[in-house]
Formats: structure tokens, C-alpha cells, sequence
């Protein structure tokens, strides 16, 4: 890999707050904490397969604000944050209660008034930009404020004239925005983006799409100029589509501990094999094999090893002896 930085990423990251399994939040006495983001997962998981990473965002100057930098650290993430008073904006956090059929996990947020909500473009330092050779956000970002939506929006643009491929994880949330505003602000930035992600559910409830995830994924392409759709069907795995050219890749079987952070993942690893440069059925497969192995990992990022992911698309398995 060449080059100071290979990946640059911008989103918010929280603190995620979890009982012990089986337990409920109103009754719990203790509470495990992780950071967790989209953009910041998919830095930690690229980083942790051999990506340089920075992850850019805008955080408070405060001993919660220093826990997510130091996490992401820990993983080889370079973090580029704007750092602000604490009376101006605070560290957003989510509740994560854990169940099983039939109680269902359930999340609960606590993001208002956090710092990112405030961010501009002149916060935050682009110089890794010169390096780098991908740009990644997602979804989420827009829908935290005006001013997110503004900023990624900048950043995409900016990131494009830098010559950068610039790749956007739709990650619909609907706790966070109904569909119509979610599709009318996700399209005006299509133009932007040069690899999209999306689960086929959010391509026909939120985008209003129909079809199967080709006729999805050509129809973007088509209408919004993106080069390569990669478009997941959960269980039955994903299809890619590039230059007319249509790829799908299945899933690896996984016992699952924690679903969190799944998508991340998939992306995470796509990305550190097109920075790798592996082609797209390989990245397809990496993404898939990265996806399986978060699944068997408690927290919101895949700490995992390229060693293992090589594994699990040789058909390894077992004990490490």
C-alpha cells in the first residue's frame, strides 16, 4: 500500500452502553462501555487489515471525548477531530439491550445536542486527503443535523476534485428520519459517491425502488452515475454491480454473539481489498468473510486479523492450535 493514509473516514462515533446479556437496562447495576460509529467501525475494521485510517469528526474536549479517540487509536486509527468546549456539544451515547426470541435486542439513543451536530467543513483538517485514496461516510451522518448533512456533503465534493473514490453506506436508521426525507437527502448526494452501498430492504422502502437487487443496482447506476452499486440481501449474500458487469458473492456461516456493526464490516473489508488491490469479486468476498468473523465478536467493531479473514474464505475453521 502506498501512501501516508489509504482511507479516510467522517461520522460520529458514541459510547455505547450495555447491561450484561439477558439483562434489562431499568434494572441493571452495571454497564459495559465501547465506542461505536459507522465510520469509525469501518476505519477499525480496514485498519485492523493492514489500511492506514483516519477518521475524521468533531468531539468535546472532555474525558468521554478522549475515551473514543483512544479507542480508535488502540486499532491503528489515526483520529482527525475538531475538538470543542464541552458546554458546546457532548458525546453522544446508545443503550444496547441484548435479547433473544422472543424479546428482541432493543437500542436506545442519547445523541442530542452532540458535537458533530455542530461540525462544519472549516473544523476539520483534509490534509490526509493528498495521501489518501478512498473517502468514506455513510447515511447516518446527514440525518444528525443540517450542519452534518452539509458537511458530508463538502466532504464528498472535496474529496472527489481530490481525486479520492468516494464510497456512502445508505445505513438508514429510521429512529433517526422518516423515509421521504431520508430518500430526498441520500439522492442529492448520489452524485458524489462513487461506490454505494445499500441493503436491498432501505433500496425499495426508503429509495422507493423495485425489483430484485440487480434491477436495484442497475437502476442506481443508471440513473445517478454511481460506478459500482454493491447492494446486500442479508442471508442470501450481496450483488455487485461494475461497468455492466454483475458479481454476487454468498455469506459465510456464523455462530452470532453480536450482530452490531455487521454492515461496517462488510464494507471494511471491501474497502481494505480495493485498497489492496484486489479486484471486485475479491473484495466481494473479503467484505463477506469480514461480515462472518464481526459476528462472533462482542462490541461494534470487527477485531479481527487478515490472517483469519483468509481463513474463513479458504474454508478454515476449528481451533487455532
Amino acid at each position: 500500500m502506498v501512501g501516508v493514509t489509504d482511507l479516510v473516514t467522517f461520522g460520529e462515533t458514541m459510547l455505547r452502553l450495555s447491561p450484561p446479556r439477558g439483562e434489562r437496562l431499568e434494572t441493571t447495576d452495571s454497564l459495559d462501555v465501547q465506542a461505536g460509529g459507522a465510520e469509525s467501525n469501518v476505519a477499525v475494521g480496514a485498519s485492523r487489515l493492514g489500511v492506514d485510517a483516519v477518521w475524521l469528526s468533531k468531539l468535546p474536549d472532555s474525558p468521554p471525548g478522549r475515551r473514543v479517540t483512544n479507542e480508535l487509536r488502540s486499532h491503528g486509527v489515526t483520529p482527525e477531530v475538531a475538538w470543542t468546549d464541552p458546554a458546546e456539544g457532548r458525546v453522544g451515547t446508545y443503550y444496547l439491550e441484548r435479547g433473544d426470541a422472543p424479546r428482541g435486542s432493543n437500542v436506545v439513543y442519547d445523541r442530542g445536542d452532540a458535537a458533530i451536530t455542530t461540525v462544519t467543513p472549516g473544523d476539520l483538517s483534509t490534509a490526509s486527503f493528498a495521501d489518501a485514496s478512498r473517502f468514506h461516510t455513510s447515511g447516518i451522518t446527514p440525518a444528525l443535523s443540517d450542519r452534518a448533512a452539509e458537511t458530508a456533503a463538502a466532504l464528498l465534493r472535496e474529496a472527489g476534485d481530490a481525486g479520492l473514490t468516494r464510497s456512502f453506506d445508505l445505513n438508514y436508521r429510521e429512529k433517526l428520519w422518516d423515509p421521504e426525507t431520508a430518500r430526498a437527502a441520500y439522492e442529492g448526494l448520489f452524485e458524489h459517491v462513487d461506490t454505494l452501498f445499500v441493503p436491498r430492504r432501505d433500496a425499495r422502502e426508503v429509495l422507493d425502488r423495485e425489483g430484485d437487487a440487480v434491477a436495484i443496482a442497475h437502476g442506481l447506476a443508471a440513473e445517478f452515475g454511481v460506478e459500482t452499486v454493491v447492494v446486500t440481501r442479508g442471508t442470501e449474500g450481496a450483488v455487485a454491480l461494475r461497468d455492466g458487469e454483475v458479481y454476487e458473492q454468498g455469506v459465510f456461516d456464523a455462530e452470532t454473539i453480536d450482530a452490531i456493526g455487521t454492515g461496517d464490516a462488510f464494507v471494511a473489508g471491501y474497502l481494505a481489498k480495493r485498497i489492496d488491490g484486489g479486484d471486485l469479486p475479491a473484495a466481494l468476498e473479503w467484505a463477506a468473510a469480514v461480515a462472518a468473523l464481526k459476528r462472533t465478536v462482542a462490541g461494534d467493531v470487527a477485531v479481527v486479523t487478515p490472517g483469519e479473514v483468509e481463513g474463513v474464505v479458504a474454508g478454515g475453521g476449528g481451533i487455532d492450535r
